[in-house]
């Protein structure tokens, strides 16, 4: 899942489980175990990554449909609890419906003016579009992430057998760019769900990231096992293919991002990700989905780094492109993951790429796009960034320039 996503689903949830403890906890709340009060919270959570995974090619349409029926019914359970005999049940059923009623307007009403007026501690930019170069994340906002990251990771460790805690734990940590503390988290949660392949494969993810971005040794165990258990995981392909890479065996690393292209959704970031790599060993691409041409809604460009800033950099820090509303909502409308080896860069952005389900970039007629290059991989800006000047563009546009330079 993308960081940005991440970083929000933790705010949301934290703050709604600070608001509603209280009142899951009147009445009965003794007869039932404390981690239902955050049940509602982390379904609506894991129905967002689960649309998320759908967009970008995670998943297929059979498995979304199974699993979005599987959170249908978790939810159904929770706001409906299995009647009880005894007053305490009973008056447990009413403050868990007064609860639910109360999220889902909290999380509609704050939805609605995020998306119209977008947000004073965006997580990009504090202030008004187009974003100034190198301008970082408000502190306020960083050190209130921080407190509730720090407040999850306590329940935690009074609830160390809730699998939706570890998860969302490790997920934010790996979201602020704190990797050791992500695969510490991550390695809890796999003794809880020892054989699901997209946990697996994010433990790997983020545990090369802990060894300077190898993937050598346990990542690639991770990614063997995660293979095992499904076959067709678009990020343990792509994986396990970076890690053939890794030991110059080709061969096998085309023969995985050749499956992964081929199940992953045609205009996704993995999809690219697959193509591109492909391209950089000289591999046929066979037996894959043909790549889609862009649409007239579109973007493209290129980006490139001063050569004065090179010595700056790694060829494994991340590189992010970046569309956003020139006026509108402040978060990103798409965002395209490369490295700085990739550069200069020949990019293309689309609905595909977006961050938020409904909102599209061809929904606005003025775009600001940046570059930036960041150390950590985190997808929220940090002040040793570099990153190009905001440049405008319009749907359609294919001559973008970025040049990454100092500031």
């Amino acid at each position: 899942m993308n960081g940005f996503v991440f970083a929000a689903a933790v705010m949301c949830v934290l703050v709604l489980w600070l608001l509603l403890r209280p009142l899951l906890s009147r009445a009965g709340v003794t007869a039932a175990p404390q981690a239902d009060q955050l049940n509602l919270a982390v379904l609506r959570d894991q129905l967002r990554e689960l649309e998320a995974d759908r967009e970008q090619g995670s998943i297929d349409a059979e498995a979304y449909a199974a699993a979005r029926r599987e959170l249908e019914q978790r939810v159904a359970e929770d706001v409906h609890p299995t009647a009880h005999t005894g007053g305490a049940q009973a008056a447990l059923t009413p403050a868990r419906w007064q609860a639910a009623v109360l999220a889902l307007a909290l999380a509609a009403g704050a939805g609605a003016l995020y998306a119209s007026l977008g947000t004073p501690q965006a997580l990009t930019a504090p202030a008004a579009a187009p974003v100034a170069a190198g301008q970082g994340l408000d502190p306020h906002t960083s050190n209130e992430a921080e407190a509730m990251v720090a407040k999850l990771a306590e329940r935690m460790a009074r609830e160390p057998q809730d699998p939706n805690g570890w998860a969302l734990l490790a997920r934010s940590y790996s979201a602020m760019g704190r990797f050791v503390a992500a695969s510490g988290a991550y390695a809890r949660l796999i003794t809880l769900i020892p054989d699901d392949a997209q946990i697996l494969a994010d433990y790997a993810d983020v545990l090369a990231m802990t060894q300077n971005q190898k993937l050598h040794g346990e990542p690639e165990r991770l990614l063997a096992r995660a293979l095992a258990a499904d076959p067709k995981n678009v990020k343990a392909l792509i994986l396990s293919g970076d890690a053939a890479f890794e030991r110059t065996d080709l061969a096998a690393a085309a023969l995985h991002w050749q499956a992964a292209l081929a199940n992953a959704a045609p205009n996704s970031e993995f999809a690219q990700m697959a193509r591109d790599n492909l391209a950089h060993i000289g591999a046929p691409v066979e037996g894959a989905a043909a790549a889609t041409p862009a649409t007239t809604t579109a973007i493209s460009g290129t980006v490139d780094l001063d050569p004065a800033l090179r010595a700056q950099v790694a060829d494994g820090d991340t590189l992010f492109v970046v569309a956003k509303a020139a006026d509108g909502p402040r978060f990103p409308l798409a965002v395209l993951r490369k490295q700085v080896r990739d550069l200069p860069l020949q990019f293309t952005l689309d609905d595909s790429m977006g961050m938020m389900p409904g909102v599209k970039m061809s929904q606005f007629d003025k775009l600001v796009v940046t570059a930036r290059i960041s150390k950590t991989g985190n997808a929220i800006a940090a002040p040793d960034d570099l990153e190009s000047p905001p440049q405008s563009a319009k749907p359609g546009d294919t001559r973008i320039q970025l040049r990454i330079r100092a500031k």
